[in-house]
């Protein structure tokens, strides 16, 4: 199983706000934070945002902010969102793709159940399970 980068900044990004459920972040920190890029992270904000799993707020002071309880989304849920249909493999797609395998595939139930226990794996895990809580500060050295 393979996710894109989209959803991978996606679930980066709600797992911090997750570890701090009380606090509003700009773009630019969970970016830097995570090395990603700011313009991308805007994009998945955006759709995040769409979706209902964040609540955005413009101007001075604004920022993002979980829209439920992180006990209440499954990664499943997120994924499955910003996935989309995408096919697995060629035969999974809605016309049934041209493999010539496919009269006598054994591959394809096998990785139909794949997909499956990956899906169900992640449905059972909420984001507050995956919480990535922020960096301890340092003290400054004792003078």
């Amino acid at each position: 199983m393979r996710l894109t980068s989209f959803t991978d900044f996606a679930l980066r990004a709600l797992m911090r706000l997750a570890g701090e459920p009380t606090r509003s972040f700009a773009t630019n920190e969970i970016a830097t934070e995570f090395g990603i890029s700011r313009n991308h992270l805007a994009k998945v904000v955006r759709d995040l945002a769409g979706l209902g799993f964040i609540a955005t707020q413009r101007g001075a002071g604004g920022g993002f902010t979980l829209a439920r309880p992180a006990e209440t989304i499954t990664l499943g849920e997120v994924v499955r969102a910003l996935e989309g249909p995408h096919s697995l493999v060629e035969c999974f797609r809605d016309d049934g793709g041209a493999c010539v395998l496919t009269p006598r595939c054994r591959l394809k139930s096998k990785l139909a159940a794949a997909r499956e226990a990956f899906m169900r794996e992640l449905d059972g895990t909420t984001l507050a399970e995956c919480a990535y809580p922020a960096r301890p500060r340092r003290s400054p050295a004792p003078a």
